[in-house]
């Protein structure tokens, strides 16, 4: 059995928050919780509530042991581009790039 969790529309860029993916995907959920705590990096603490609300789906609707769950996909998608426009020299417009990203964690329980 497996559980998810998704945040979407989540204001940061999807690459800064795939480096933080590779480094919790596969590992137990204690463990993954722990490295995210101290990881300081702004998509660590999205990452990280997302994974405590998959952890929770897991208990709560599908009745899973805590001790036996492992993060067994994390990923961060791309999400909509908000497009911006700076005023530059020469009465040129410098385009502004807000991306968004949807960040999705995946547990399973460890047989």
């Amino acid at each position: 059995m497996e559980a998810k969790a998704i945040a979407k529309y989540v204001r940061i860029s999807p690459l800064k928050v795939h480096f933080i993916c590779d480094e919790i995907r596969g590992k137990q959920v204690d463990e993954a919780l722990a490295l995210l705590k101290f990881t300081p990096k702004r998509g660590a603490k999205e990452l990280e509530k997302v994974l405590k609300s998959a952890v929770a789906n897991a208990e709560n609707n599908l009745s899973l042991d805590r001790d036996n769950l492992y993060v067994k996909q994390a990923y961060a998608n791309e999400g909509p581009t908000m497009k911006r426009y700076r005023p530059k020299a020469k009465g040129m417009a410098y385009p502004i790039l807000k991306r968004s990203s949807h960040i999705g964690v995946v547990v399973a329980e460890r047989e």
